[in-house]
């Protein structure tokens, strides 16, 4: 008996452990890929998705410094936070796949759920690394900054495309490239490694999300670049901050025009 895209994607997103949740999120993607599943959206996506009972979740505000220069204590806080952010990365991919996935299509289902499946892979990677450094994804305590701009745009493709691949992702294209370098300066080639695939990867999800974005203006009529911004001043209270990796947001479809005189 086949299943819907829709009820694969929701176990995935109810799937507590962070481990078994990526390998979810990679098995719904290979499933979709190879036709297994059902183009139907028969069941509601959940307002949270499932949460282990590590790591504890904190206010931004009350996250405990990481402590300093390349300590142990600072090299395992680095990748933790990584890790989390991956972890949650592959909630909002697959979030926004099957919340919107009747509403835009096979395509962007296809494309989303790939998202998930790379951010699955990542989290891995960085799983091992923590690993590898005498760490797990639990061990200290994580924000839900980045799940919050799910829920503030839950009502609408279009602001959740604006805030999460084109705001949130394209934020790690300005901040991998310095991190790598400083990892690199540490002697870690093999956290550099990971680093480059990431980075990699993120250029490809930005590209995926300001195409979908631009479809969607232009189904409206709007101007990509004027809507965009009218998006980020009403859902993004933070800011965009510089610099801003110019060469890695063009080559994700993600010109300047977007982002000029809206920085902060």
């Amino acid at each position: 008996m086949s299943r819907s895209v829709a009820f694969a994607i929701r176990g995935a997103l109810l799937t507590a452990d962070p481990l078994r949740k990526a390998m979810a999120a990679r098995a719904v993607a290979r499933e979709w890929r190879q036709g297994r599943l059902d183009f139907q959206f028969d069941v509601a996506m959940p307002d949270v998705p499932a949460r282990p009972d590590k790591p504890e979740w904190m206010a931004p505000n009350r996250m405990p410094k990481r402590g300093r220069g390349g300590s142990e204590r600072a090299r395992i806080a680095f990748w933790h936070a990584l890790a989390h952010i991956e972890f949650v990365a592959i909630d909002l991919a697959l979030d926004m796949a099957g919340r919107f996935g009747r509403e835009r299509g096979r395509d962007f289902v296809t494309d989303f759920l790939s998202v998930a499946a790379d951010e699955a892979m990542h989290f891995a990677l960085l799983s091992r690394k923590l690993g590898a450094l005498g760490s797990f994804y639990g061990a200290l305590p994580v924000h839900g900054g980045l799940w919050e701009a799910a829920e503030k745009t839950a009502h609408d493709v279009s602001a959740r495309l604006a805030i999460v691949p084109m705001v949130l992702e394209a934020r790690g294209l300005d901040v991998t490239p310095p991190m790598l370098e400083r990892v690199r300066s540490q002697g870690d080639e093999h956290g550099a490694r990971i680093l480059e695939r990431i980075l990699d990867d993120e250029i490809r999800h930005v590209r995926i999300g300001t195409r979908h974005f631009v479809a969607v203006c232009a189904e409206s009529r709007k101007s990509p670049e004027f809507h965009w911004k009218e998006l980020v001043k009403c859902h993004f209270r933070n800011g965009l901050k510089p610099p801003f990796n110019d060469s890695a947001r063009l080559a994700a479809g993600l010109s300047r025009e977007f982002y000029a005189g809206i920085a902060t």
